[in-house]
């Protein structure tokens, strides 16, 4: 199995602040891996950095065998990183469809065969389908998220980011997400790494797990061996396979 994804001796932050100290990672091609941590260990830093929207102080990532640390954000969606950020950053000005074709790129990375379109994303999530024309002014906050997700799969990604994405929503809308992250990484086969405050949701669709404490990687093992010891939950994250506030 290739690896898609190498993180060595990570250290960034913001200015000359350095968040993250040392980070380790690794991930397979086409598995997702849990990133898990109580509030300010440095989560969305990790992802921040991947994307390239924080300061680089030392350590190398690498995508698909090409490191990537010094390459600018636009150069770094274009080697296949999607980023559903926290903020959604969708067009709210634009309706459903004009997000999703205003981003739209050709399949590379060997995914020509079946490349996420606009109307791939319809069949993933029904409800954009029948709300295509609406700006985004007038989506509920489950369904930006699905925008959010859908701009994010249209740039045909190797590797989705996505940071806490079941944030604030209701429960039958976390659910529909749920399912729909799980048939776009397990069915689909886009590798993701997924930051959630929820960590049994999230490690039950995940392949693999880290946990982050003040920048540093302090617990890593396959996502069903963690799901299953509350016990190391609760002492890692301040739960018992409930919410991490």
């Amino acid at each position: 199995m290739s690896e898609l994804l190498r993180v060595e001796g990570l250290r960034a932050g913001y200015g000359e602040a350095v968040v993250l100290d040392g980070v380790d990672v690794a991930l397979p091609e086409g598995h997702t891996l849990a990133l898990l941590g109580r509030n300010g260990t440095g989560k969305t830093t990790l992802i921040n950095t991947l994307v390239g929207v924080t300061t680089h102080h030392g350590g190398r990532i690498v995508l698909g065998g090409r490191e990537v640390q010094r390459l600018p954000s636009h150069a770094r969606a274009a080697a296949g990183l999607g980023w559903v950020p926290q903020e959604r950053n969708i067009f709210k000005s634009l309706t459903v469809h004009e997000n999703l074709t205003a981003v739209a790129r050709p399949a590379t990375h060997g995914r020509a065969a079946r490349p996420w379109t606009p109307e791939r994303v319809y069949e993933m999530f029904p409800r954009l389908a029948e709300r295509r024309s609406n700006l985004g002014t007038q989506l509920s906050g489950g369904e930006q998220q699905m925008l959010a997700v859908g701009r994010a799969l249209v740039l045909n990604p190797r590797l989705l980011l996505l940071d806490e994405p079941l944030e604030g929503l209701a429960p039958i809308i976390v659910e529909e997400l749920l399912r729909a992250i799980r048939r776009i990484t397990r069915d689909e086969g886009v590798s993701a790494i997924i930051v959630e405050q929820h960590p049994q949701a999230i490690l039950a669709i995940s392949d693999h797990a880290v946990v982050l404490d003040q920048g540093r990687v302090v617990h890593a093992d396959r996502a069903d061996v963690l799901a299953a010891d509350t016990e190391r939950l609760h002492r890692l994250l301040g739960v018992a396979g409930a919410k991490d506030h």
